[in-house]
């Protein structure tokens, strides 16, 4: 408790400073301030997180060595050829011994170069997906409402993996096409006329112009690359989920013209970026630039300053400025398409959330009075309100039935309890505690919610029930048998241990509700919410769950959203929403007598005829 304590004290004082709320936060978030500083501080606090800053040391010490070591190599190789043209062999075997240690010893260090700054890319890439998965998690429903899976799925994949591509091979490749550029000057201005730097400083001095005008120009391509590919993504993704509709439509060629329509602006961007990287000018100026070095060079050995060994370590030299020139083209575009991508990631974790994961919260075991007063609320301030000004109260253990036309805001209603969203106006009470006032973990822990359209995660069967808790095989069955599912997954190839598939499409509507079903009988909630839970299920079947439901209602509090004569006839107290006013309540038969709204709603679904209805009602009083 006292680690907890002190986790929640930590995050707490981490979060004050700029004032951002998250519904979920495993551990202290390290990077939560350089979020709100820009790309370049959040990618470079990643970078030298914990002990990274060793390998990236690691990596700068052993390229500048191999760049020493290659240009050294060069030197003693001019050298050689320079004694043996003099008739001079008796260091031959001293120079063959150095020029084979040099051979060696640069591909081993960058071996080891190599595998040092995969690994720093791998971390990064680790760091951040955690990260931005974690952010994803504990952000509130309204944004998750707002989003599109599939551009999420684009920036958690593909933006997160242009990170790793950015250190191995992007950054690396740009280290050592620094030191390739300098460590050849100084050594050809050592050992070398100084005349000759002439050629390769103007090339370097070209070289640093022409990149900086075509990283400018590269920079808002590569920012539309990752916009464009986001929004294929988005387009792929709804298609594949929707693929049933699109299939019964017969609509594969319209979706596949919207599909092409995003990949034609994707393709358009590679051809904007190839049409820069076309007019890449150095290319050529170093070609020429080699040219001049070597013509003047062989000048010079004809005025006698140099001899042929030190042209060939000079061409070697200059020659050395190809790699920083050929790989610039490249790694800088990459360079920028990762910062783009940490841009469009850093776009979704600095959008505040709305609820509160309240750590401190109360954390009391719930009796199960619920209680609101004056509730209105709205998906968004430009939007209309779809609660109004809501009260009523749920004594501990009872049930409620919640009726209404569609779009009456009844589900709304239920979801502002576990807070999933937050009310606008008025409160919402549990135990005479405001839910705000709650440790979100506590408070959703407790509530068990079962929808019309159940989600089931693609995984065998016993998970799907279990989710998240600790159970045996006995416990499931037992809930399973409750919820009239044991005899289905019996009959299954590997029972409780078959998987279901992607949401659960190996299984029935029914099915799958009964698996939710027995999956809250399980959790053992105070609050039980069942959103028209038993719309799949056949009448036989329905009779059956209808007796566990009210085994496990017993002195736990139901909200049932419902229009089943058999659920809304056993409702302590029901409750008629119209345009998100309650505009009645009370039992079914003051309801039927009493309540306009109600009759409609009832007489329409069920076509039973309302003197019939009426007299029933009197006949039972």
């Amino acid at each position: 408790m006292d680690n907890r304590k002190k986790k929640t004290h930590l995050i707490k004082k981490n979060r004050s400073s700029i004032n951002q709320t998250v519904e979920f936060s495993p551990e202290i978030d390290r990077f939560i301030k350089t979020r709100h500083k820009g790309t370049r501080p959040w990618i470079l606090a990643h970078l030298f997180h914990k002990n990274n800053k060793f390998f990236i040391f690691f990596v700068l010490f052993t390229t500048i060595v191999a760049a020493n070591l290659n240009s050294a190599s060069l030197i003693v190789l001019g050298m050689t050829i320079s004694e043996l043209m003099d008739g001079n062999d008796s260091n031959f075997i001293f120079y063959i011994i150095i020029i084979l240690i040099l051979g060696i010893s640069v591909p081993i260090l960058r071996l080891f170069n190599y595998l040092v700054r995969e690994i720093l890319a791998q971390r990064l890439e680790r760091d951040v997906r955690r990260e931005f998965f974690t952010n994803l998690l504990g952000k509130s429903q309204s944004f998750h409402d707002q989003q599109k899976i599939g551009e999420v799925m684009a920036r958690a994949t593909d933006d997160v993996r242009m990170l790793n591509f950015m250190i191995s091979p992007a950054l690396s490749l740009i280290i050592e096409s620094f030191t390739s550029l300098v460590v050849p000057l100084i050594y050809i201005a050592l050992f070398f006329p100084p005349q000759l730097l002439l050629a390769p400083l103007i090339f370097v001095i070209f070289f640093l112009f022409a990149l900086r005008s075509y990283i400018h120009k590269i920079t808002p391509v590569t920012g539309i690359l990752r916009f464009e590919f986001g929004r294929m993504n988005a387009t792929l993704t709804e298609t594949l989920n929707g693929i049933e509709v699109v299939k019964s439509s017969t609509q594969e060629l319209a979706e596949m013209k919207k599909y092409l329509d995003k990949a034609m602006n994707y393709r358009d961007a590679f051809i904007k970026q190839g049409h820069i990287q076309a007019k890449y000018l150095p290319l050529l100026f170093l070609a020429l630039s080699v040219t001049f070095g070597l013509t003047h060079a062989i000048y010079l050995y004809y005025q006698g300053f140099m001899n042929i060994g030190q042209i060939i370590a000079y061409v070697g030299l200059i020659s050395l400025l190809r790699f920083p020139t050929f790989i610039s083209i490249f790694v800088f575009a990459i360079i920028r398409l990762a910062v783009s991508g940490a841009q469009r990631l850093l776009n979704f974790m600095n959008q505040e959330t709305e609820i509160d994961e309240n750590l401190e919260g109360s954390e009391k075991i719930f009796e199960g009075n619920i209680k609101f007063e004056n509730v209105s609320f709205a998906y968004s301030k430009r939007s209309q309100p779809i609660l109004k000004n809501l009260s009523f109260e749920v004594k501990p253990g009872q049930t409620i039935a919640i009726v209404g036309t569609t779009g009456s805001g009844k589900t709304t209603l239920t979801k502002l309890i576990s807070r999933l969203y937050d009310v606008n106006e008025g409160r919402i009470l549990i135990d005479n505690i405001d839910v705000r006032n709650m440790a979100l973990n506590s408070l959703r822990s407790q509530i068990s919610y079962i929808e019309q359209d159940v989600f089931l995660f693609s995984t065998t069967i016993f998970e799907n029930i279990t989710f998240g808790r600790t159970s045996s095989i006995e416990d499931v069955e037992m809930v399973a048998k409750q919820a009239q599912a044991h005899e289905f997954i019996s009959k299954l190839p590997n029972g409780y241990n078959s998987e279901v598939g992607e949401r659960g499409v190996q299984l029935s509507g029914g099915e799958r509700q009964r698996i939710a079903i027995a999956r809250a009988f399980l959790s053992d909630p105070r609050i039980l919410i069942l959103d028209d839970s038993t719309s799949a299920i056949d009448s036989a079947t329905e009779d059956k769950i209808q007796k566990a439901i009210r085994n496990i209602l017993k002195d736990r509090t139901t909200i049932l959203i419902t229009h089943r004569l058999s659920q809304i006839r056993w409702a302590d107290l029901i409750l008629v929403l119209k345009q998100g006013e309650i505009v009645a309540k009370g039992t079914h038969e003051e309801l039927l007598r009493t309540s306009e709204e109600y009759r409609k709603i009832f007489v329409k679904k069920f076509d039973v005829d309302l003197d019939y209805l009426l007299k029933q009602c009197e006949e039972k009083l």
